[in-house]
């Protein structure tokens, strides 16, 4: 049972079709972490073990019968519960939502279903995802592994936990600006935002705000392709999916050296207050690039800080969607996110529009910056896990004064992983970012392959 708890989806997949392990006993071996990990971390939102024994027995049934079998057949999967499923609740982490039992699946749980994954539980996020940190009013705040009193980070924060404990090898994660990769750098997993519309976010409330990502959680890089496979592809649903198909993302993660690519290391973009044991570690995994091949080059991109923009169009957009709850049911909005929504409601039109103007701005400057480089590394985070109680003390009112790494490339729209690269003096997980510029997903998970073969990180587990 503790092999398989930590086993690889890719490596489980084969076990499977070959019959030398049961989508039962795999299931069984992940709903006991599941449920003995629950009470301490609390990285579920619901845990649905019945359907999902039914699901894995028939899974098993299948297999044996020598029927066709999906990407993801048996294979465990948790889903962030911002996303609809189908008959199991989906809180949307909201007092407004808590006993909301939708009638439809979203894409990406329409797309795990046809794989044959197997959906064994929603996880934990702070309401409407509007935060860093996995606290909310229905449930107490999702814990990190490393060290309990800390948070795990969010807005995908149980979905990292559930990862880093062997409570599934695969979760869904979704990133607006930061979502994914904040908490896979502060539980020391893997996690990446594919490319703007690489998969499809439906349903989405403000598709045109063109920011919102789905994409993988693992502990692995070539599990991650694994399930972007299987998430990617258009959806007539999103309009601004890519019409890209049949991309093979499990092959772009055999890990290789990297010969010539041409890499620029920033350790603040000139502006980022940043943690010195973060720097340093971060540092140091970005020049063992060297090692790959690569030559590795320490920047200033020189662009403007993007948070005063990219502010006012978060808190525009908490206003629009949640300004009517808050009238509604004060009590039942955290202040956080009050606090969002007073701010977006005091913006002018003028002001809404000059923000978009000033993204476009940025992306320019962004996309004249990486005409040089074949990738861009940073520190994920500029702190590691702060109490699961409070925000960093580094921080002021503002969330995005503690993301510089993160929103710049939900602005842009480009692929960014979060590849573990060490730990901290108390022995808490530092992230390494590697950004891969327009549409170069396959660039993005080959580097992330490459420096998980160089520097491993899947043995180191918390306790």
């Amino acid at each position: 049972m503790a092999d398989l708890t930590f086993t690889p989806a890719t490596e489980l997949r084969d076990l499977i079709r070959s019959r030398q392990v049961s989508p039962v006993e795999v299931l069984e071996s992940v709903l006991a972490r599941a449920e003995a990990v629950q009470p301490r971390l609390y990285p579920f939102v619901t845990l649905d073990a019945e359907t999902a024994r039914t699901t894995a027995r028939a899974a098993e049934a299948a297999v044996m019968r020598q029927a066709p079998l999906g990407a993801l057949h048996g294979i465990p999967i948790s889903i962030k519960d911002l996303d609809p499923t189908s008959g199991l609740r989906t809180t949307y982490g909201s007092k407004f939502s808590e006993d909301n039992i939708p009638t439809f699946d979203s894409v990406v749980v329409e797309r795990v279903r046809a794989a044959g994954g197997i959906i064994f539980a929603k996880t934990n996020t702070p309401s409407y995802g509007h935060k860093d940190s996995c606290d909310n009013l229905i449930m107490p705040p999702t814990r990190n592994p490393w060290k309990a009193d800390r948070t795990s980070g969010a807005s995908s924060g149980g979905a990292a936990v559930a990862v880093a404990v062997g409570a599934g090898p695969l979760a869904h994660g979704s990133d607006g600006a930061g979502s994914i990769r904040i908490p896979a750098a502060l539980c020391g997993v893997f996690g990446l935002k594919p490319s703007f519309g690489r998969v499809p976010y439906w349903p989405n409330a403000d598709i045109w705000a063109a920011r919102s990502h789905s994409g993988p959680i693992t502990r692995t890089v070539r599990d991650a392709g694994l399930l972007l496979g299987v998430l990617a592809g258009p959806d007539a649903r999103d309009p601004l999916s890519l019409d890209v198909t049949h991309q093979d993302y499990a092959a772009a993660c055999q890990p290789g050296e990297l010969n010539g690519l041409k890499v620029a290391w920033s350790a603040d973009f000139g502006y980022a207050k940043v943690d010195p044991e973060v720097r340093a570690v971060a540092q140091a995994s970005a020049r063992r690039f060297e090692e790959l091949g690569c030559s590795v080059e320490a920047v200033d991109p020189g662009w403007d800080d993007p948070a005063p923009w990219a502010e006012k169009l978060w808190h525009m957009n908490m206003a629009a969607r949640f300004s009517d709850q808050l009238d509604e049911r004060p009590e039942w909005i955290e202040p956080s996110l009050r606090t969002m929504i007073e701010a977006g409601r005091r913006l002018s039109g003028l002001e809404a529009g000059r923000a978009q103007v000033a993204r476009t701005a940025f992306y320019n400057q962004a996309q004249r910056f990486m005409e040089r480089f074949d990738l861009l590394l940073t520190p994920q985070m500029p702190c590691v896990a702060w109490a699961a109680e409070r925000a960093p003390a580094e921080a002021d009112a503002s969330i995005f004064d503690h993301l510089p790494f993160t929103f710049p490339f939900n602005g842009t729209g480009w692929p960014a992983a979060s590849v573990p690269c060490g730990f901290n003096s108390e022995g808490l997980p530092i992230g390494l970012q590697i950004v891969a510029p327009w549409r170069r997903d396959d660039l993005c998970l080959r580097a992330a392959a490459a420096f998980e073969a160089l520097q491993p990180w899947h043995a180191r587990r918390p306790l």
